[in-house]
């Protein structure tokens, strides 16, 4: 999960989505822009894009996030994943490891998704996006359990809250301790066995 945060003159405000009743709690991330006058007076070199000329906006200053990621002012997962995918392929072959791996991006719609190979070896990685809510370690993020989920729609999801709890119980349980142990073996368990995650999280909580 690749935590996001609004450039310089914007900010997220999160709203929930209350149509329908959902085992998730779904939201949209509403893009507002932000003053930054004040910047400029301090010598940042940054125009306002609240009381500047478009003109002179585009002339001088890559566009807002309103105009590159957004669908009616709230981010849109699907312009997201492809400006990120666009951004790994541009950057890959700067990097060292592209002389000895060959990249191959994969359809996705609301994440980035790409396998490396070198010959002998291959690796599937998934990078997804969240907004993180307030200062706590929920997000909302990219990724959906519904067949269709509208694109400026971002579910709450607490991975980064679980896996900083779990965490913290591994740092205080004793190092031969049955809660320890169980909690290795849950970590090290495949899906798919017939358990749902939710089950899964239930059994290790108590």
């Amino acid at each position: 999960l690749i935590p996001m945060t609004p450039p310089r003159g914007h900010s997220f405000h999160l709203e929930l989505d209350s149509a329908g009743h959902r085992p998730v709690r779904n939201f949209r991330v509403r893009v507002q822009l932000e003053c930054t006058c004040t910047r400029e007076q301090h010598g940042e070199n940054m125009l306002c894009f609240l009381h500047h000329p478009e003109e002179e906006l585009s002339s001088n200053q890559d566009p807002s996030l309103l105009d590159t990621l957004c669908t009616d002012s709230y981010l849109d997962v699907h312009k997201t994943a492809r400006w990120f995918c666009q951004l790994v392929r541009a950057i890959w072959p700067a990097l060292p490891q592209s002389h000895g791996w060959h990249l191959t991006l994969l359809p996705s719609r609301r994440s980035c998704q790409f396998k490396v190979t070198n010959g002998t070896e291959s690796f599937r990685i998934e990078m997804l996006f969240g907004v993180r809510r307030d200062d706590s370690h929920v997000f909302v993020s990219s990724q959906t359990r519904e067949a269709y989920t509208a694109s400026t729609t971002w579910p709450e999801t607490y991975a980064v809250a679980e896996a900083e709890f779990f965490g913290h119980i591994a740092r205080q349980a004793p190092a031969d301790s049955l809660h320890l142990k169980c909690l290795q073996f849950f970590a090290r368990l495949q899906l798919g066995i017939g358990f749902s995650t939710y089950t899964m999280k239930t059994i290790v909580m108590h």
